[in-house]
Formats: C-alpha cells, sequence, structure tokens
C-alpha cells in the first residue's frame, strides 16, 4: 500500500500592475508562486522589480485596497495600483 503524505500546493498568484508601475516593471501582469501573504508579496517584488521598493502604489485583494498584512490564496484577485487622487 502506497502512503502518500499531503503536500500544499499553491498555484502561482496573478497580479495585474497598472499605470506608472506597469513602466517600473514593463510588464502588465506577474505570475508569483509561494506567496502567503502580502508582505511576502511585496518582498518577492521587490527582490524582482529594486526600483519598485522606493515606488508609493497600493495593493488591492479582490478589489479592496488593503493597508495591512493580508493572507493571499489562489483564487485572490490582486492589483497594483498607481497613487492616485480624488477629483
Amino acid at each position: 500500500m502506497v502512503q502518500r503524505t499531503a503536500t500544499k500546493y499553491r498555484m502561482p498568484l496573478n497580479i495585474i500592475i497598472f499605470g506608472q508601475i506597469a513602466d517600473i516593471t514593463g510588464v502588465n501582469n506577474i505570475a508569483l508562486e509561494n506567496v502567503a501573504d502580502t508582505n511576502q508579496l511585496i518582498k518577492q517584488l521587490n527582490l524582482a522589480y529594486p526600483t519598485l521598493a522606493s515606488a508609493k502604489y497600493a495593493i488591492a485583494v479582490d478589489k479592496k485596497i488593503i493597508k495591512e498584512n493580508t493572507p493571499l490564496h489562489n483564487n485572490n484577485t490582486i492589483a497594483l495600483l498607481p497613487p492616485f487622487s480624488g477629483g
């Protein structure tokens, strides 16, 4: 009898990038693996795109701008949004 151990497989997270943040990365979409929360997301993005470390942007998870560390799941929609002002 073969025993299987449960492994936690995480599908890549798809991140949509807008405005000047897309200009910095050079792409409109990124897929990242093994990202458990938004703090890890920021770390991975800063490693891949060092210029992002000094850029101002907001992270939206499922169309809600988040202000604190948030757990991420495979079915989340994640967006990087440039600064914007109301009018």
